[in-house]
């Protein structure tokens, strides 16, 4: 399974060589050349770097790790590429000051970027984990796996996604389609409030107890 990284930040760089150490094969884009290939040479496993469009060409799964605020700059331009692809959203719709969301009730991040590339599969996941875990590959605390919810209307992208959430070796939770989005960025939120806000740092998650 190819994977395509777009955005080589905290959260790109930690699940892009989690997946390569998978045995995925992982190419990362960024802003700059320089920045894909530091991302790529800290993966290794054989992971490369490529230019954006590079990217998502040779990719079955394309990791969308780049700042909501960034999105609407970004997609568009690259819609043609992406049709067809599975997407996985990453990102949360925060406010400047990452104090609040500037989405929620009737529509989402993720149902948004699907709006910029409707012939897309948009599937959300990954983004109520704080990169630190990305970054560690501990997808437990105190013995219990961490759950990373994922939603999407496609039946064969949700569960693409699902099958590398849980080769990590996180709880997979499929929360139905893309719409349930609007009740896990809210999760991301609170995540961020009790881990920055509340002092109780980034090594937590939320597990489903079932």
């Amino acid at each position: 399974m190819r994977l395509g990284v777009i955005g080589s930040g905290n959260i790109g760089k930690g699940i892009g060589s989690w997946a390569a150490k998978l045995g995925y094969e992982v190419t990362f884009s960024a802003k700059t050349e320089s920045g894909a290939k530091a991302a790529a040479q800290s993966a290794g496993h054989s992971a490369k770097a490529a230019s954006v469009r590079e990217a998502i060409d040779s990719a079955d799964l394309v990791l969308l790790a780049i700042p909501y605020g960034a999105v609407k700059d970004t997609l568009p331009q690259l819609g043609p590429l992406l049709r067809g692809k599975t997407v996985i959203d990453v990102t949360n719709p925060l406010s400047s000051d990452f104090s609040s969301l500037t989405l929620g009730f009737t529509t989402s991040a993720a149902e948004e970027i699907a709006r910029l590339v409707p012939e897309a599969h948009i599937v959300k996941a990954f983004n109520t984990v704080f990169a630190q875990i990305y970054a560690s590959q501990n997808p437990k605390i105190q013995g219990k796996a961490i759950s990373v919810f994922v939603a999407g209307d496609n039946k064969e992208a949700t569960e693409k996604v699902r099958t590398l959430v849980a080769k990590m070796g996180f709880d997979a939770v499929n929360t139905g389609p893309l719409k349930s989005a609007r009740n896990i960025e809210p999760l991301a939120m609170l995540n961020i409030s009790l881990g920055y806000g509340q002092g109780m740092g980034t090594s937590m998650g939320f597990a489903l107890l079932r």
